[in-house]
């Protein structure tokens, strides 16, 4: 049997965290040749690289995004033995291992998430984010508990999933208050030309406005595009175009950051998943976020 050498997983850890040989260096008080000769003699132990260059940068390749969870879980448990060995206060805590898949809004993302944060004990909650394909193979070598994504895992996947539909929304278009009295008139068709702020196109909400734009015959003037739903919301407060958000968190949003509505789109609708292992959800805060879709979210 093949033997893990911790040492060098230490390095590697360490390095992925603090994003780059010279800072791991600095945190171990060793020097930059000795943590890269340890991350190659990993790589030679794995039969695999886990870093890439990226520029000046070191970028975790997929396997490296693999090992990185497995290190995460290993030193957190190191940690815990540590704590109850020395007798501290606190049990072990309720740890929920949840991936959502990188084309899901951090907007739907957080909302997603309160009923593990706002569980009614403590709970440890590791949320990962990537392509579909990576997070279902992370379920299925059980180092995820659920995967919350805006499509269902498919069959081409060759993974052994479940997926539960855990319901549809619609678009909201915003914008802050003198724009949207403007832009209500003669909607939709006074997007047309209008500044618009949108989600980029690798993320699911992008391709659904798309298809609606080209139905519409409407073309709007792009002035940005945003991975991170919250920045792109942000940016609208300055008055620099109309923006969207999922309907089903619209009021909390347009509350939060002084919007106004436009008007509500449901044909722009998205439907949400969530993706497991098993039939059935099994850890108590991921059946709460599945129960708080169901009852209050979607409902």
């Amino acid at each position: 049997m093949e033997w893990l050498n911790f040492h060098h997983l230490r390095y590697f850890w360490s390095v992925a965290r603090k994003g780059g040989v010279r800072r791991a260096a600095d945190e171990l008080h060793v020097s930059q040749p000795s943590i890269s000769a340890q991350l190659r003699l990993l790589e030679d132990s794995l039969g695999e690289k886990l870093f890439k260059r990226s520029g000046r940068s070191l970028v975790l390749t997929e396997m490296g995004q693999l090992v990185l969870t497995y290190a995460d879980e290993i030193f957190s448990a190191g940690r815990e033995l540590m704590n109850a060995v020395k007798q501290r206060p606190g049990g072990r805590l309720l740890r929920l291992n949840v991936g959502m898949t990188d084309s899901i809004s951090k907007l739907m993302g957080f909302e997603f998430l309160k009923p593990a944060i706002r569980f009614s004990e403590p709970v440890h909650v590791v949320c990962r984010m990537a392509a579909i394909e990576v997070l279902v193979n992370q379920l299925q070598a059980h180092r995820l508990d659920i995967v919350l994504a805006d499509e269902p895992a498919s069959s081409s996947l060759k993974a052994k999933t479940f997926n539960h539909r855990l319901g549809r929304s619609g678009v909201t278009f915003c914008a802050v208050p003198a724009m949207a009295k403007k832009l209500r008139r003669n909607f939709p068709q006074s997007l047309n030309g209008a500044n618009a702020l949108l989600p980029t196109e690798n993320m699911g909400m992008r391709a659904v406005l798309e298809t609606w734009f080209d139905t519409k015959g409407i073309h709007p003037r792009l002035l940005g595009e945003y991975e991170d739903s919250a920045l792109m919301v942000f940016c609208a407060t300055a008055g620099r175009g109309f923006t969207v958000v999922p309907t089903v968190v619209a009021r909390e949003v347009l509350k939060h950051w002084s919007l106004k509505v436009i008007a509500n789109v449901d044909e722009c609708g998205t439907e949400f998943y969530a993706i497991t292992a098993e039939r059935r959800v099994k850890n108590p805060a991921a059946m709460a976020i599945t129960e708080h879709a169901y009852s209050n979210l979607f409902a």
